[in-house]
């Protein structure tokens, strides 16, 4: 491979288009990695660089890198009729952990173009007022559902992490992936949002004069949750359209798999925060369809990366299931989930029904048996979900012609010590938990997130 910083002729550079696969040099892991090259451009100092995706990793770690990071020896070029932009028209296309999934999906895919965010600006709020945020060239696929999982967009422009920085309260935040803010702002250092209405604005100045106005210090909407400095905030984003639309740009920036529109009014949206003497500072949250037909009780969930690994993506869902227990009804999220997501269900799932069986059995030994239906109305789980999770487990097993459950002593063991380990971190208090569901009417939702 080429040693870096080694001059590269400049009409082997200029071969490099989009679509093409190249080794390059990921210094972050100080190792050379296969990636597919989604967009180039010329720096200043005249030299190229080039935007790209690294095979079989995470799509957060797209970025981009200049000329003497790659090795032209390793270029492969497009085949003819690939997608440009897509997976570079090679066989197999993109490797990215979702793409499985996305390929499942494919057949169910159709396109609708974003809908303009409706803002409204007062005189005396013009200096800091920032316009619609751009809809990308062409149209973005869409599933049915709220931030339905679509694979990556057939737009590069989509797939190129267009926010260098955020600040949010008391944290500067490098954002994951693509979201259509305003164009305007793609060319600054930083864009800084009000922590408590999620307004996106230019500069510090314009945040302290936007923070002296700002009359919130929590989200809007109705507080259903306190417990131990711990908040959840309900918001209809039909009563709260400016709110839930700028927590749904904020989302985009962490989410690679979802696609963003505006149409907020068929949602809700339960904001998790926590509370010191300046207010309620947004943790994460999850949208949930005011009326689903696929029986979903969630329908996007995002823990802000500050807060990450600390129990409060695990706290989101509990939350979620409570709210179906008081609804009298199972609940699941939306299909497909991402693989990070996957394993965060997997784990609240395993560690909800091994505590069902454990209490079942402590109530009854073996005097009664204990049916899927059982665990799944116990739980608020989903049949399907409950189902998976037992086979997951390797704990659904075919029996004289029926299906049963086998615990085995070992994993039994593992589980009891886990289930002991959990008391010690963030859980719910149905107690203090004060929510009665809304009706509304029957009329089908339209898709978000």
């Amino acid at each position: 491979m080429s040693e870096i910083g080694e001059e590269k002729p400049k009409e082997n550079v200029e071969r490099v288009v989009e679509g093409c696969r190249i080794m390059v040099k990921m210094v972050s892991q100080n190792e050379w990695r296969q990636a597919e090259i989604i967009s180039r451009s010329r720096a200043q100092n005249g030299m190229m660089k080039f935007y790209v995706h690294y095979i079989d990793c995470n799509r957060r770690l797209d970025e981009w890198v200049t000329e003497d990071l790659i090795d032209l020896s390793s270029l492969k070029m497009p085949q003819r009729g690939g997608k440009k932009g897509g997976a570079g028209g090679h066989k197999g296309g993109d490797d990215a952990p979702d793409a499985h999934d996305s390929k499942k999906s494919q057949g169910r895919k159709r396109k609708i173009p974003l809908l303009p965010v409706e803002v409204e600006t007062k005189p005396e709020t013009a200096p800091d007022a920032l316009p619609t945020p751009a809809v990308p060239s062409g149209s973005t696929p869409s599933l049915r559902g709220s931030m339905s999982m679509v694979g990556h967009s057939e737009d590069a422009m989509t797939r190129i992490r267009n926010i260098d920085c955020i600040e949010l309260g008391r944290s500067r935040i490098q954002p994951w992936y693509f979201s259509p803010y305003p164009q305007q702002l793609t060319h600054l250092d930083c864009i800084y949002i009000c922590e408590f209405c999620l307004k996106y604005l230019k500069s510090q100045t314009c945040l302290k004069r936007h923070m002296q106005k700002c009359q919130l210090c929590h989200p809007p909407g109705n507080q259903i949750y306190s417990h131990d400095k711990l908040s959840f905030f309900e918001i209809d984003g039909r009563k709260n359209k400016s709110y839930a639309q700028n927590l749904c740009l904020i989302a985009k920036l962490f989410l690679d798999h979802k696609t963003l529109y505006y149409d907020t009014d068929p949602f809700l949206f339960y904001v998790l925060t926590e509370e010191d003497e300046k207010g309620h500072h947004i943790v994460g949250y999850f949208s949930k369809e005011k009326e689903s037909a696929e029986e979903y009780n969630v329908a996007c969930i995002l823990v802000l990366p500050p807060f990450q690994k600390k129990g409060y993506g695990s706290l989101l869902i509990e939350f979620s299931y409570e709210l179906s227990k008081i609804e009298q009804k199972t609940g699941s999220p939306e299909k497909p989930l991402s693989d990070l997501g996957l394993l965060s269900y997997r784990s609240y799932w395993s560690m909800a029904i091994m505590k069902e069986l454990f209490a079942f059995k402590r109530n009854f030994g073996f005097d009664r048996e204990i049916t899927v239906q059982d665990l799944s109305q116990a739980t608020a789980i989903k049949r399907e979900d409950v189902v998976s999770t037992l086979q997951q487990l390797d704990l659904y097993k075919y029996y004289k012609g029926q299906y049963v459950i086998v615990i085995s002593d070992e994993k039994r063991q593992v589980y009891e010590k886990r289930i002991q380990d959990s008391k010690k971190k963030l859980r719910i208090n149905p107690a203090a938990l004060q929510w009665k569901p809304k009706e509304f009417g029957k009329k089908r939702t339209q898709s978000i997130f």
